[in-house]
């Protein structure tokens, strides 16, 4: 079975262009990316080539300029993210990630959608 490695941070930053914009060119995400960052577009070339490469991305090569798509569910990736946070900085503990993660940080709207979740899984069990 064929694992899809962890994004780096620049991979990453693509991904969510893709997520929240769907099919892109270079150009599109160089464009998105640049509001925020002063990376080159043979960089964000680059960057998609190798994620294309790893298995991160989707390719369309049946126009000029190919339009990328992400191969990766953002979901799932995101759950990779957090296992391994949780293992690595919170020595196994969801508990203490939460709470960290709220510690005066969290809004009214937020804590309600999180007691909601909660319930759902206390429902479950």
């Amino acid at each position: 079975m064929h694992v899809t490695p962890q994004p780096t941070q620049a991979e990453l930053e693509v991904l969510q262009v893709l997520w929240q914009r769907g099919d892109c060119t270079v150009r599109d995400v160089h464009e998105e990316l640049s509001a925020t960052h002063t990376t080159g577009y043979t960089t964000v070339l680059k960057i998609m080539q190798i994620m294309f490469e790893k298995g991160l991305l989707e390719r369309d090569e049946s126009s000029r300029a190919h339009i990328y798509s992400s191969a990766v569910d953002q979901s799932e990736t995101q759950g990779r993210f957090v296992k391994d946070l949780v293992s690595k900085v919170f020595a196994g503990s969801t508990s203490k990630l939460v709470v960290s993660a709220l510690h005066g940080k969290a809004t009214k709207k937020e804590i309600a959608e999180i007691r909601e979740i909660l319930n759902e899984l206390e429902n479950k069990k």
